[in-house]
């Protein structure tokens, strides 16, 4: 991994004193209020390159401004029974703050099927979700905590994956690119849970063809991870999914809140879509009348990342040729899911 130095910063400060004022504006929303942490988040993602680093955020920047990323927060997505299908079918959300205080961003890979709206409609909701994290959720964080956070960790369940899911590839190659290019180095480590042997198999054939800097955020871990995760988090911050063995993603009811986190009525979605609703009255207060999806362009993806969206698929189409059994045992060794 390469080491951010003082002069690459400081000459990446100074190309971006020369950007039009309409970016400078936007950037304002990017780094909110830690310009030079933004920097060397860039810089980190394009391996220390200063010119390759200014090109992504300018490109960060009017992707930011053709697209009307500053206001998607006030982009409600309506009616509510919509909201809630996507919800049900695009499982993400928040369950916590680890003990360093980053936010616990679940993710219902396995089980996600987003088939309850138009592929629009999922991408508005993601980058909803990032723009909330980074306006609204780290510096809550940074306040609450008393130090600077701008990174997550991501909790991937992997609960339910089957060789359906390759007709996602295309959606989940969208969402990532986004994130790659517009929200680099946001998530400082990926876990892993509930992996399933077909993972395992993709995993092996995906793994070598990540960047060392991604492929060192991965871990993947035992089950359900929970005995993993306590030593970083509490167990009021884990995800329903990893506080039971075998729990899967389902619905659960604690103590008459709802402690599924992917759900509509947990506490983090609920306060998501009100502070939406808040925020588009304030625009437009007879905007949440109004129905439709919020178009967003997506970049091209990194050739990179395209090689290996394309290599999983080729994975995925063997083992269904294969006709792998999706009931394999899984057992963990050294550090690895495998399947006996």
């Amino acid at each position: 991994m390469v080491l951010i130095k003082e002069e690459m910063i400081k000459q990446l400060g100074g190309l971006m004193e020369d950007i039009d004022e309409s970016l400078k504006r936007t950037f304002k929303n990017v780094h909110q209020g830690f310009p030079t942490e933004t920097l060397v988040r860039f810089l980190k993602a394009r391996d220390g390159h200063v010119s390759k680093a200014h090109k992504m955020i300018t490109d960060c920047l009017n992707w930011r401004l053709q697209n009307e990323i500053d206001n998607i927060l006030a982009k409600p997505i309506i009616p509510s029974e919509l909201y809630r299908g996507i919800r049900e079918s695009q499982l993400v959300g928040m369950s916590g703050y680890s003990k360093e205080g980053l936010p616990v961003i679940a993710v219902g890979v396995g089980l996600s099927t987003f088939d309850r709206a138009s592929v629009h409609y999922y991408v508005q909701s993601h980058i909803q979700m990032n723009e909330y994290r980074d306006r609204v959720i780290l510096p809550f964080a940074t306040r609450k905590f008393g130090r600077h956070i701008s990174t997550c960790i991501k909790i991937l369940d992997m609960t339910g994956l089957k060789l359906s899911a390759l007709n996602q590839i295309k959606l989940m190659t969208t969402i990532s690119t986004i994130d790659d290019l517009n929200y680099p180095e946001k998530t400082e480590t990926y876990y892993i849970v509930n992996a399933p042997y077909i993972f395992s198999a993709c995993w092996k054939v995906v793994r070598p063809l990540l960047q060392e800097r991604t492929r060192k955020k991965v871990q993947v871990l035992s089950g359900s991870g929970r005995d993993d995760l306590l030593k970083i988090m509490d167990y009021a911050s884990l995800p329903h999914f990893c506080k039971r063995e075998g729990s899967g993603s389902s619905r659960h009811s604690r103590n008459g809140t709802i402690d599924d986190c992917f759900s509509l009525d947990h506490d983090f979605h609920q306060q998501l879509y009100d502070y939406i609703k808040q925020q588009a009255e304030l625009v437009e207060p007879a905007g949440l009348i109004k129905e439709g999806s919020f178009h967003v362009a997506v970049p091209e993806p990194d050739p990179d990342d395209a090689n290996i969206a394309k290599t999983l698929a080729s994975e995925f189409q063997r083992l269904g040729e294969n006709g792998i059994s999706k009931s394999f045992r899984e057992v963990k060794i050294n550090g690895e899911v495998k399947a006996e």
